[in-house]
């Protein structure tokens, strides 16, 4: 006789509580979005402007079908003391957390040699250091009621540009891809370390992914049309291929996944392409 659940509860999250970071726009909204019809309790919603915050709220609790609610939890989690105050908001509503979607992030373009201290510290401040700091802060809240047959769960976005190089020339990426190839091994590294916790830790590498972060990228290197195109399966990436992974991994289907990169993006990080402008690709030497 199977022991295998049957399929509706392998890929669902029936009453769990959600953190989203960067949780009002993009890819962040795609996760709530799927873990409120997924079943989750309560999706708490972060980011730093407070009326994007409620505005995403008013939109994710309008979605019919649903049972549980989002709730607006504003911050700046760049600063270590809006990490603190997040939490501790959090926790005066909730006794525990399930589920930690840490996908607030930032990106800044600009021609090697132009670049200055600032430009790189801002996007590693908030890709990286806040997601460490915030599993840090967050561990005794997902702790709470992680079990062996029932973990919490900590997914980090990272992306496909921490795989490989991803683009040169006027808005060259830099500190963007060095802070997703740091996400992917902090995710490791929280992985064992919170692993004992029954709190398992994973990271999703989206590709491009039309967004407002990402539009403009997408714009400079060809548009939509002409990417698409590029793309192994012709496509680029669409609001349910980042919220079916986020549920999941937050699931019964992935209990036993731990420290795991999963790229969303066609296949095309298998094919090595550097994103560059195309007045700006090098022409062969004779």
């Amino acid at each position: 006789m199977s022991n295998i659940s049957p399929v509706l509860n392998l890929f669902s999250t029936p009453g769990k509580v959600a953190v989203v970071t960067g949780g009002s726009r993009g890819l962040g909204l795609h996760a709530a979005t799927a873990l409120l019809l997924s079943g989750c309790s309560k999706v708490y919603i972060t980011s730093r402007k407070a009326s994007a915050c409620e505005e995403a709220v008013k939109a994710l609790n309008s979605i019919k079908g649903i049972t549980g609610k989002a709730i607006s939890v504003p911050a700046d989690i760049s600063k270590p003391e809006e990490i603190t105050r997040l939490v501790k908001e959090i926790a005066k509503d909730t006794d525990h957390v399930d589920i930690l979607i840490a996908n607030a992030g930032a990106t800044w373009g600009a021609p090697f040699g132009t670049w200055k201290k600032e430009y790189w510290d801002k996007v590693m401040t908030l890709n990286v250091t806040s997601v460490f700091l915030l599993a840090q802060e967050m561990t005794p809240l997902l702790a709470k009621n992680a079990t062996i047959a029932d973990p919490s769960r900590v997914i980090t976005t990272a992306s496909t540009a921490g795989l490989k190089g991803f683009s040169t020339g006027q808005n060259a990426t830099y500190s963007y891809s060095a802070s997703k190839a740091a996400v992917i091994h902090l995710t490791k590294h929280l992985a064992v370390e919170l692993g004992p916790k029954r709190i398992l830790c994973n990271a999703i590498a989206p590709g491009f992914f039309p967004s407002k972060m990402a539009n403009a990228l997408i714009d400079i290197y060809g548009g939509l049309e002409k990417l698409s195109a590029r793309n192994l399966n012709g496509r680029l990436g669409q609001d349910d291929d980042f919220g079916g992974v986020v549920v999941f991994l937050s699931s019964k289907a992935a209990s036993h996944i731990n420290g795991v990169v999963i790229p969303v993006d066609g296949g095309n990080h298998l094919v090595g392409d550097i994103f560059r402008p195309d007045d700006e690709k090098p022409k062969a030497k004779l």
